[in-house]
């Protein structure tokens, strides 16, 4: 079933890059009864004096309440300019840029970039490759009743551990790229949150909103791991090896491409993927470079998602897109990459449908 995406609330005035409903904004504020103190073990608990709203892309609720006020020990924390990782970034972003191959929709070095993007997954063999569903003896993964969404972009290693335990954990989930030069998506962190530092996470089924990747990966396998941990290593690994997928790669899935479309697609494209997979990571850094959201739907080994693509394309192969704005669906990752580039330029002369 093809699935609507999440209209964010905002404020009485119409805050969109485009006509699509899709970011139609107004605001709303609520008190918030029976507070889950929960939130506050994770050291990013939201006052509920202000909340936004979200509607989920496959909610049956039309309201959900998303805090968006920091208490203020992290008030001040919002204020110091960022983490060291997106100061590091920052200085990265145009050496790394300087080296890239260029244009991203231009024609590429095949071999290349499978290499490349190769030995960023054996930088990071043992993360991001399985669903532990296994470890309970079962393959039936049951996502939350509301998607997860999150706040990232591909190219930061700290975004990368929360996609790693994502597949770990077997759950599909909103993403909402943010690349650097963003039109729409960092400009929502900000309100959402106070601060623009990724990732960043929503979810809309506790009423938590969370930065900081290490507190995520704690929270999510709490909330739904049922009784998983995270595999050894994953933590801890991320100032070792996490800078080699962003170093090698020279940067792509950072920086907006200046062609990218300025109007968000009226429904989100599904991405059936798996953080660790060689080709699944370069039509990733296209979508963060177009920041077109979409479904990411994990199928990493064992999850309970390969068997739809069995039956939807014979085999477990991903990456698999789903676009159903033009009704296409593509399994290979080179004609995926001139699709994206071709339907979500600002030369394109496809259509959007407006729905």
């Amino acid at each position: 079933m093809m699935l609507t995406p999440s209209d964010y609330v905002l404020g009485t005035s119409t805050w969109a890059m485009g006509t699509s409903p899709y970011f139609s904004i107004s605001r709303s504020v609520a008190s918030f009864a029976n507070t889950d103190m929960k939130g506050l073990r994770y050291g990013n608990w939201v006052s509920p004096r202000n909340k936004f709203y979200a509607k989920s892309s496959d909610s049956d609720v039309d309201n959900r309440e998303v805090d968006t006020q920091f208490s203020p020990q992290n008030a001040s924390l919002s204020t110091n300019g960022g983490n060291p990782s997106t100061s590091l970034l920052s200085f990265l972003c145009p050496l790394l840029k300087f080296f890239s191959g260029g244009d991203p929709s231009g024609e590429r070095n095949d071999t290349l970039e499978v290499l490349t993007s190769s030995l960023s997954s054996l930088a990071r063999f043992p993360w991001g490759s399985k669903s532990l569903s296994d470890s309970l003896g079962t393959t039936n993964t049951i996502d939350p009743p509301m998607r997860l969404q999150l706040f990232e972009f591909e190219a930061c290693p700290f975004c990368r551990r929360v996609r790693e335990a994502i597949t770990e954990l077997d759950l599909s989930v909103e993403v909402y790229p943010c690349p650097k030069g963003s039109l729409r998506h960092r400009e929502m962190v900000r309100r959402f949150g106070g601060k623009e530092q990724f990732p960043f996470l929503i979810d809309p089924n506790t009423d938590i909103t969370m930065y900081e990747s290490g507190d995520i990966v704690k929270y999510l396998f709490e909330q739904y791991g049922q009784g998983r941990k995270p595999s050894a290593g994953l933590l801890e690994s991320t100032l070792v090896t996490g800078w080699v997928p962003t170093l090698l790669r020279t940067g792509r899935g950072m920086t907006l491409w200046e062609k990218a479309r300025l109007d968000p697609p009226p429904k989100m494209l599904e991405l059936f993927s798996y953080e660790n997979n060689q080709y699944a990571r370069i039509v990733r850094e296209a979508l963060c470079e177009l920041e077109v959201p979409y479904i990411l739907q994990n199928v990493g080994e064992g999850s309970s998602r390969s068997k739809f693509l069995i039956d939807a394309i014979g085999s477990k192969e991903v990456p698999f897109l789903i676009d159903p704005n033009t009704g296409t669906q593509i399994a290979d990752y080179k004609k995926i990459l001139l699709y994206l580039f071709q339907t979500y330029s600002t030369d394109s002369s496809t259509s959007m449908p407006v729905t």
